[in-house]
């Protein structure tokens, strides 16, 4: 039996919060610098090369990510299965990783347009290796997301004195790319120093890899699917339009990611636990998670959708400089797929993988990724960065409808227990009572804060008074949390 601890959901939920909340500030307090040191056409750069090396990176992990996660969990209180299932989703892994770098290395040899960069894709290409070396879905399926939280915040806050330290010019853009690498995947380092707790290296006899190869091929093909038409943007206006438009479209992404990684914090850690729960036969368990889900996202997406969108004109320019205010309409643009992320990663992550019906979520993504290809072919010359956003948010609301359809007799009701009109409500109000502070010049920083504070305020009343069950619920956990806290 493995020996580990049994850390509660809301610890592993606070733990990733704070590791998505971490992430949320590295960009801030590095982006409004970086903006303005590298300028868009730098920007532009470091985004392209991230985009095109994402399609490698997702090739030589093959879904493990997500398959792994719910593998591993399966059999974590067996220790020799679990370290049997992770040797046989290692060799895969490794193999894949370097075909990946193979043809890597041939694309940038053989297309100018790389290979006048090389080595910024070099260094932005360590991202493969570092992911492929951690191991990050063993951690995750054994739950320990205390570890890391704390090992990826050490790693952020010594990038961030990094970048102060050593980019000062916009020259240094291959300087920031190997930064970024080292602040979003050096911590894997630490892993291998950790695995051991685990399973044991000793190699076990009967491998049977082929087991393995169908549910990864299939949630390969899922990611490629995903990977394409979130990465499809930046990689065709870099060929269709110039780097600088690729900057400014790096802008809006990356404040939509940030936000995209608080909403699906809470499912993030669910799955491990909801993959274990339906192998056992826990449904009850299993459909009332979902709902909690559901909740979550709706609560949280709704109001930060609607606020980004009336606030943008201030966002970009406190996050990148005035020189980026092209980034504004298609950051409005894209905000609302904020929504419509956060439900399809609970009916495709948390509820369909568990199922096995990743051949659902390989359709819903494959149909999102032909919408966005063609709309970006067709819009990309003539709205640039915009265009980019439109195809976007047209390939995750195809995304949605089709993974709504496949799981309506599931999904149908948990919707009709959402609290949709009070939600609406709430948001409206919010928007009303914090809408006039945009047109006050006392600087974007202070229109943002007071904003927000206002805003948020007023959405979390309103919902408190309509007593909506889902923050009911968290108040009174809350409440529970503070009486035990000053017991002791």
């Amino acid at each position: 039996m493995v020996n580990r601890k049994s850390f509660s959901i809301g610890l592993n939920f606070l733990m990733n919060v704070i590791l998505t909340i971490s992430s949320f500030i590295f960009p801030l307090i590095t982006f409004p610098y970086i903006s303005r040191i590298l300028q868009a056409d730098g920007v532009g750069k470091i985004q392209l090369a991230s985009s095109y090396v994402a399609y490698f990176l997702a090739f030589s992990q093959l879904g493990l990510p997500i398959y792994g996660i719910r593998a591993c969990a399966i059999v974590r209180d067996d220790r020799f299965k679990l370290s049997k299932t992770v040797h046989e989703l290692l060799i895969i892994q490794i193999v894949m990783t370097i075909l990946s770098y193979i043809i890597l290395f041939f694309t940038i040899r053989t297309i100018p347009r790389l290979w006048d960069e090389k080595n910024l894709y070099l260094i932005t290409s360590m991202i493969i290796f570092l992911n492929t070396l951690g191991v990050e879905w063993l951690f995750k399926a054994m739950e320990q997301y205390t570890y890391i939280a704390i090992r990826s915040l050490i790693f952020k806050v010594i990038s961030i004195l990094a970048m102060f330290l050593l980019v000062h010019e916009q020259d240094d853009y291959k300087l920031y790319a190997g930064i970024s690498v080292f602040a979003s995947s050096g911590s894997n380092l630490l892993n291998l120093t950790q695995i051991g707790k685990y399973i044991d290296f000793k190699p076990v006899s009967n491998y049977n890899i082929k087991q393995h190869i169908k549910p990864v091929l299939i949630l390969f093909a899922n990611t490629c699917a995903t990977i394409i038409y979130t990465n499809l943007d930046s990689v065709m206006l870099g060929f269709m339009a110039t780097d600088a438009d690729v900057g400014y479209y790096s802008v809006a992404i990356k404040v939509k990611n940030i936000l995209v990684g608080v909403v699906t914090a809470l499912g993030a850690v669910l799955l491990p636990r909801m993959s274990y729960y339906f192998d056992q036969g826990k449904k009850e368990q299993f459909w009332l998670f979902v709902e909690k889900s559901m909740h979550f996202v709706l609560i949280l997406a709704l109001p930060l959708t609607v606020f980004f969108m009336i606030f943008a004109e201030n966002s970009i320019p406190f996050l990148s400089g005035e020189g980026f205010t092209l980034a504004v309409q298609p950051m409005v643009i894209i905000m609302p797929t904020l929504l419509c992320i956060g439900f399809t990663y609970v009916m495709g992550m948390q509820v369909m993988v568990p199922m096995g019906k990743e051949t659902i979520v390989l359709w819903a993504s494959a149909f999102g990724a032909i919408i966005d290809l063609i709309l970006n072919t067709v819009l990309i010359p003539s709205f640039k960065a915009s265009g980019a956003a439109i195809g976007t948010l047209a390939a995750e609301i195809v995304v949605f409808i089709v993974q709504f359809w496949a799981l309506r007799k599931e999904m149908i009701p948990i919707f009709h227990k959402l609290q949709i009109p009070i939600v609406a409500l709430a948001t409206a109000c919010a928007s009303l009572a914090s809408f006039w502070i945009k047109f006050f010049s006392c600087g974007n920083f202070i229109i943002l804060v007071s904003s927000a504070a206002i805003f948020f305020l007023i959405y979390l009343l309103v919902l408190h008074i309509a007593k909506e069950p889902f923050v009911c619920d968290m108040e009174r956990r809350l409440l529970k949390g503070i009486k035990r806290f000053l017991k002791l």
